[in-house]
């Protein structure tokens, strides 16, 4: 047995070593999380992404087979969002009531099959229904992993866990820009199929195989995860129920009557407008540029979204280390406002347009993931479900006002030029609206 002297000579070191080993084991336990969660919801996100947007390397031939003016195009693709508006808060309160697991694969199956059969579009009208359609379907996937990611994350790593998920943003971009580009360049005349159609087909089938594969891989919630101890899910429960102790479980109701939910709508709004002109319209710009070749123009595409997932994932680390929300979604907004300016300025020479649009699509996929901090920093339980469904959908109502527009001003005045002027004060606006945020509220 230890001397009582030993025994105090030991004793100040004890604390350390305690917070040491409680320190390895947070860590541990959060990064099994992690390898388990993130890679499997990104890889369906991904795949969300390319199925929501890859309508903008089919208008590069199915608006000339289908006989599609820019302003019937740009309000196809921006008509999917109204679908989106429509379904989306219901869909997230159901996904808190039913569970995940059930609803999320629900939602890739109806989006898969609904992706792949716009093969079969033959006239304005049917486009039209098709992508409206696409939104219903889709309505819920995003919101309701942001919703997940809280029955798992405490806000201090919420923010880099966010930005690993929403990195397939851009890794849509890079991955679907080649790949699309690919499909549209050699799959033409194949079994008889125009190359759009092969490219809604072959991008809406991996949807359909996730949401079988949610079903059996996604857990609803801490307690039914047997891939974590007894002691990790004690450890993880108690981190979560302690931040939520602290938040508002508003009634859905009382949601919509919240100033400050409506705040972040509007917030998010302004930084869609962004994210859905440059990504419904960028091949159109690099080809305005002179590249033709739509293989070219597919691996063109995917250098901005290269640097965006970089960013995404340096920033909000940074965010999270210094517990700051506000300046680190509103600098890169105004990046982005300044990269879409330059793209019209430059907009006849590819090299220096690739510049401007690599800064523009970095500074705009930056700020949603630090976004999603600042609304799930005061809501919790069914408040929650409700209040991101709101502002999701809400905000991704600029996917359709953003797309048309872009489409309208481009057929008024034969130049994508106005569009990214009004892009960009768009950005400026959610950049002034998030500094009004009070800190207190946000950061942590």
């Amino acid at each position: 047995m230890e001397t009582r002297d030993a025994m105090q000579a030991r004793s100040p070191e004890a604390p350390d070593d305690a917070a040491a080993v409680t320190k390895l084991f947070e860590a541990e336990t959060y990064a099994k999380v992690g390898w388990r969660l993130i890679p499997f919801l990104l890889l369906c996100y991904i795949v969300s992404y390319l199925d929501r947007v890859n309508v903008g390397f089919a208008k590069l031939e199915m608006q000339q087979d289908l006989h599609l003016s820019n302003t019937v195009y740009g309000l196809g693709a921006g008509i999917f969002f109204i679908g989106y508006f429509l379904f989306e808060v219901p869909s997230n309160v159901i996904l808190h009531r039913v569970g995940a697991r059930i609803w999320i694969a629900r939602i890739m199956l109806s989006w898969g099959l609904i992706s792949a059969a716009t093969m079969f579009v033959s006239s304005d009208v049917g486009f039209y229904a098709m992508r409206f359609l696409l939104g219903a379907a889709e309505a819920g996937f995003f919101p309701g992993v942001i919703l997940y990611l809280t029955y798992w994350y405490p806000a201090e790593r919420r923010g880099r866990m966010t930005a690993l998920f929403m990195t397939a943003v851009a890794l849509s971009g890079v991955i679907g820009g080649p790949i699309s580009g690919w499909i549209m360049h050699g799959m033409e005349g194949v079994g008889g199929l125009r190359s759009w159609q092969w490219l809604f087909l072959l991008e809406g089938l991996p949807a359909v195989l996730l949401g079988v594969a949610t079903l059996f891989y996604l857990d609803d919630r801490i307690h039914s995860a047997r891939w974590l101890t007894a002691e990790q899910k004690a450890f993880l429960e108690r981190r979560i129920d302690a931040e939520n102790a602290g938040k508002s479980d508003l009634k859905i109701g009382a949601v919509f009557a919240t100033p400050r939910v409506w705040l972040m709508a509007l917030i998010y709004f302004s930084f869609v407008m962004g994210l859905y002109g440059v990504s419904f319209w960028l091949p159109t710009i690099i080809k305005a540029t002179g590249v033709k070749d739509t293989l070219q123009i597919g691996l063109l595409t995917a250098i901005p979204f290269a640097f965006a997932a970089v960013a995404m994932v340096l920033v909000a680390r940074r965010s999270d280390r210094h517990g700051e929300r506000r300046w680190h979604v509103a600098i890169p907004a105004l990046a982005g406002a300044v990269g879409l300016v330059l793209s019209a300025i430059w907009a006849h020479n590819t090299v220096l347009a690739m510049v401007a649009l690599t800064l523009a699509t970095m500074g705009i996929l930056t700020t949603f993931p630090l976004f999603w901090s600042l609304p799930t920093a005061f809501l919790a339980g069914t408040g929650a479900a409700a209040g991101i469904a709101l502002i999701n959908s809400v905000g991704n109502l600029a996917g359709f006002v953003s797309p048309s527009l872009v489409g309208w001003l481009k057929d008024l005045t034969q130049s994508t030029d106005a569009g990214m002027y009004m892009l960009a004060a768009s950005l400026v606006i959610g950049a002034v609206l998030t500094l009004s945020v009070p800190a207190r509220l946000v950061d942590k």
